[in-house]
């Protein structure tokens, strides 16, 4: 069983800033690409970030310059840092990860965090 358990969410003002962490654990053999997305009252989840096992990282253009994704591969989290944040950036912040279960034929299956509250008041 594998599970992506997020924290890190919370009430900032304008401007403000928060970390973001999701680890993967339980019977995993290798983590794969790694992201975040978030989802919005009455709109559709939308992708943030990822990053790939060498560091190689894509960040939608809404939060580029503010938001920054970083891994650690051996510990199997991923974090968001999120500054200058904006009442828009309101929303459930959930986990995204491909993982290769351990014990089971090697190929990527994707799963999801419970996701995260993050509310950003002006």
């Amino acid at each position: 069983q594998v599970q992506l358990v997020e924290s890190g969410g919370g009430l900032v003002q304008s401007g403000g800033s928060l970390r973001l962490s999701c680890t993967a654990s339980g019977n995993i053999f290798t983590v794969g690409t790694m992201g975040w997305y978030r989802q919005a009252p009455g709109r559709q989840r939308e992708l943030v970030a990822t990053i790939t096992t060498d560091g190689s990282t894509s960040v939608a253009d809404s939060v580029k310059g503010r938001f920054t994704i970083s891994r650690d591969n051996a510990q199997f989290t991923v974090a968001l840092q999120m500054n200058s944040l904006q009442p828009e950036d309101t929303a459930v912040y959930y986990c995204n990860a491909g993982v290769v279960p351990g014990g089971q034929k090697y190929r990527f299956l994707e799963f999801w965090g419970q996701g995260t509250l993050v509310t950003v008041s002006s």
